[in-house]
């Protein structure tokens, strides 16, 4: 066998990882040369993370792995082995929707949608680490994800708009 057909084998065999995904533990069997994102849509089903520019600029497959957003477009998936990915998929819980994903819906920060789930999951590790953030902070933390719909506007509002239900759901149950 020559070193073209050692490497040919090799890209055909797959890798099987566990870790966590969306609370759950998983178990995942991929081509060991895929993306995060590859691997979350095609391999588990789950479109909700998107596939923009495949380099790193859009921010439409951001995705929270440990709790921090990353571009999962720049990740591989076997980095992954057991540690804990979050994805837009996991952010409602049964038929209720997570307060960012209600407010973006009320407030009109969602038009076409592309990078609904990459703003989502950005603004929810801001808020998970920063309950009363800015508004100058909220800019701050979704600069790396490009919308070409709204302005923006509507979408520092709904982060803001979620972040007061969220603060005033953890003073009700303190």
């Amino acid at each position: 066998m020559n070193a073209g057909q050692d490497k040919g084998i090799a890209l055909r065999r797959k890798v099987q990882i566990e870790l966590q995904l969306n609370g759950e533990p998983t178990e995942v069997s991929f081509a060991p040369y895929k993306t995060l994102l590859e691997v979350l849509r095609e391999d588990l089903g789950l479109p909700g993370t998107k596939h923009g520019c495949e380099l790193g600029e859009c921010g439409a497959c951001a995705v929270l792995l440990d709790g921090v957003p990353v571009l999962s477009c720049l990740v591989l998936a076997v980095e992954c082995a057991g540690r804990s990915i979050e994805t837009v998929e996991g952010l409602a819980r049964g038929p209720e929707l997570h307060p960012l994903q209600a407010a973006l819906t009320d407030l009109g920060g969602s038009q076409c949608g592309y990078c609904t789930p990459g703003m989502l999951m950005t603004a929810k590790a801001l808020l998970d680490r920063e309950p009363n953030p800015s508004r100058e902070r909220i800019r701050e933390a979704i600069a790396g994800n490009i919308c070409r719909c709204t302005g923006y506007q509507q979408i520092v509002d709904a982060i803001e708009s979620a972040a007061r239900e969220l603060r005033a759901a953890d003073e009700a149950s303190a």
